[in-house]
């Protein structure tokens, strides 16, 4: 079972020398990549995309660490714009993709084999471009040959799990000034803000008792991690959550969105890691066995762990489905509760939909930093995925 060190998460020069690459510092700067993104973006022109035709439809390539980008504008998009938003990890594009639609391709590199083919080929023909990635990249060239946009990700960016908001902000604010969001800069801004109060909250000098973050990452680490949201935001943000885990923690997490995965996810507590065993037993009154030897009975079975991520509660709620779903999360968790399931709860504060959403990204991505890190495992350096790259290209 994984053992969590809570005094390394508390010691400060630990942390920093197990963060080769300083994961957490990066994490921190959210806030002022989202401030130096809107500059870069507004540098590039892309107050252009106002003066444009509205797109008949607009299709993001983004996939990886940044792959949460398509899933943001798509989710923020779904309740009001006037064209759809489909998302398209590589090639071939869908054949009605041509000259009316904008095509949106992230890469921080701006070499992902991804983007830059669905790139090239939605230049090819004719689509509008908007591609975001780093300065006199092979996406950069493909972008200013089709006389698209180009927008810059700015200097010292990591990986792209830790410069999301350099990414996303371009591809947000473009958005909004096409009128398919309601975001604005000011909105844009207010984000930053929420961002700037999680990454105090979740500073590294934070003792494990008051830092939210150290402190999920405690309960989750001695678990088999189920992350769930409780609607189309937080389930935007539970996707995440669960490619933070495995890509950061090296923790393998599914991860489901309510009201749909209410029954596979409930169906879990019935499994072998829950107190039960697999056979229907109820939890013990006592809890787990006080007196269990690891090395006469072998060591213990990780239990089964629930994050539910919120959005921001409703005043009441507005209609027959709003009140089904809250009925439905507070059931599942009841369950669990009764199942023996280690219970983990992160909830929005009130904001706007982008503002409630970055919020949750920003304190899942620091639990699966620290979840690393108290592991003493370095969470940007994975020689798997180095092995798997030398296969792959060699």
């Amino acid at each position: 079972m994984p053992y969590i060190d809570e005094a390394l998460l508390d010691d400060v020069s630990r942390l920093t020398a197990c963060d080769s690459r300083g994961t957490l510092r990066a994490l921190a700067t959210a806030g002022a990549q989202v401030r130096e993104a809107i500059t870069l973006a507004q540098e590039s022109g892309i107050e252009r995309l106002a003066s444009l035709d509205r797109p008949r439809s607009v299709l993001v390539a983004s996939l990886g660490g940044s792959a949460v980008v398509a899933d943001v504008l798509d989710v923020l998009a779904e309740p009001g714009s006037p064209v759809p938003v489909s998302v398209r990890r590589n090639v071939p594009l869908p054949g009605w993709v041509g000259p009316l639609d904008l095509v949106v391709a992230v890469s921080l590199s701006g070499r992902a084999r991804g983007p830059l083919a669905v790139a090239a080929e939605a230049a090819r023909r004719g689509a509008s471009l908007l591609t975001v990635g780093a300065a006199e990249s092979p996406l950069a060239a493909v972008c200013h040959r089709a006389r698209g946009i180009h927008v810059d990700i700015g200097r010292e960016r990591i990986n792209s799990r830790t410069a999301l908001w350099s990414l996303l902000t371009p591809v947000l604010l473009g958005a909004g000034a096409m009128g398919l969001i309601d975001v604005r800069e000011d909105t844009l801004l207010e984000t930053a803000v929420r961002l700037d109060d999680q990454a105090e909250a979740c500073r590294p000098s934070s003792e494990s008792f008051v830092n939210p973050a150290k402190a999920l990452a405690m309960t989750l680490a001695e678990t088999v991690p189920v992350v769930l949201g409780d609607g189309p935001l937080a389930g935007v943000a539970a996707n995440r959550a669960a490619s933070m885990l495995a890509r950061t923690a090296r923790i393998p997490a599914t991860h489901g969105e309510l009201p749909d995965a209410a029954s596979q996810v409930v169906a879990t507590f019935d499994g072998p890691f829950t107190a039960g065993g697999g056979q229907g037993v109820a939890v013990p009154a006592g809890g787990d066995d006080i007196f269990a030897d690891p090395f006469l009975d072998g060591p213990a079975m990780p239990r089964l762990g629930l994050l539910m991520l919120r959005d921001a509660p409703r005043p009441a709620p507005t209609s027959p489905e709003e009140a089904d779903l809250d009925a439905l999360a507070e059931a599942v968790l009841q369950t669990a509760q009764e199942a023996g399931v280690r219970l983990a709860t992160i909830t929005a504060e009130p904001a706007h939909p982008l503002t409630r959403l970055a919020g949750l990204l920003a304190q899942t991505d620091f639990v699966a930093t620290y979840l690393a890190l108290g592991l003493g495992i370095d969470p940007a350096v994975s020689r798997h995925i180095t092995a798997l790259r030398d296969h792959t290209m060699g």
